[in-house]
């Protein structure tokens, strides 16, 4: 597990994402979001969002190349720590509305394309 000044993860349609090897563990509270864990160390690996099943959330540290998972959005900056900074293009106090989704994910996809050119 890694220590920081903020939660780094990336949001993954459910459909393109999986376990391919060994098992995970939920952990945390029981109740509420689905935050999987590795059973051995317990590194804190993935979260399905409550009320988001078509969603996970995959934890930053779990990616081999991490420059290649840039933030586009952050949630919850109203909590950040002083001079935590992301470099996210969209900044939400809290979270986006469900609405809001589309667009973040066409904004995204944009965005994307255009940091490999």
């Amino acid at each position: 597990m890694t220590g920081g000044a903020y939660s780094l993860s990336s949001l993954y349609p459910a459909e393109r994402f999986s376990v391919t090897s060994g098992e995970t563990a939920r952990g945390g509270m029981k109740t509420g979001p689905n935050h999987q864990f590795c059973p051995d160390c317990m590194s804190w690996l993935y979260t399905v969002p409550q009320g988001m099943d078509a969603f996970v959330n995959v934890r930053a540290p779990m990616f081999d190349d991490a420059a290649e998972h840039r933030p586009y959005v952050e949630m919850c900056r109203s909590e950040a720590l002083p001079g935590a900074a992301t470099g996210a293009v969209r900044s939400y106090d809290g979270f986006p509305q469900e609405s809001e989704f589309p667009e973040l994910l066409a904004g995204y996809a944009a965005w994307d394309e255009g940091m490999k050119q």
